[in-house]
């Protein structure tokens, strides 16, 4: 155990130095000629307008996560399949002599490349498999209720095309007065 903290440890060392060293080499090589264009903020190529202290709609940080979270989803995946296709090459006799079966006996059994798998070793292998489907199953139906739940409560309908946010700002019409003294709701046009 020692032996594996000591790699860490040079592991960690050299990549650090490593970024050090280069963070370092570009500070000393690339020339540095500072002018007022070259200090101005830059963002986007667009020059700034107004003041950086405004309300933001938190909104975009919810289809930041989302986003997020179904990417390590997919990530989740891999382990899933691996366990599964091993399961499925160890239960499958044919498939056992295959190279993904002798990796199979030496991943999940810890059995050498010759040993021939028994019937027993079989059943469990396919159940393990079914038990690899039936977690990922359940782990992509949680995904999916908690993805529903956003959309149920809104968090992901907030884009809106133009046209219906230019239908939602149409002014109301302006009451006409009428000769009388009364107010007629509408316009003009519609007496």
């Amino acid at each position: 155990m020692t032996s594996l903290v000591g790699y860490l440890l040079l592991f960690l060392g050299i990549g650090v130095f490593f970024v050090f060293f280069h963070l370092m080499l570009g500070k000393v090589v690339r020339p540095s000629k500072p002018s007022a264009d070259k200090l101005t903020i830059y963002e986007c190529g667009e020059p700034t307008i107004g003041s950086s202290w405004i309300q933001f709609d938190l909104r975009f940080y919810v289809v930041a996560l989302l986003f997020v979270i179904f990417d390590v989803e997919v990530a989740f995946f891999f382990p899933w399949a691996v366990v599964f296709g091993q399961a499925n090459s160890l239960a499958d006799a044919r498939a056992a002599e295959t190279p993904s079966g002798l990796v199979a006996k030496q991943e999940l059994l810890g059995a050498p490349a010759d040993h021939q798998v028994t019937e027993e070793e079989a059943k469990a292998a396919h159940h393990l498999a079914w038990i690899a489907f039936a977690d990922i199953v359940f782990f992509f139906g949680v995904l999916l209720v908690g993805f529903a739940y956003l959309w149920k409560r809104g968090d992901i309908n907030w884009v809106r095309s133009t046209a219906a946010e230019q239908a939602d700002e149409t002014p109301p019409e302006p009451a006409v007065a009428l000769p009388t003294g009364g107010v007629l709701a509408g316009t003009a046009h519609d007496h």
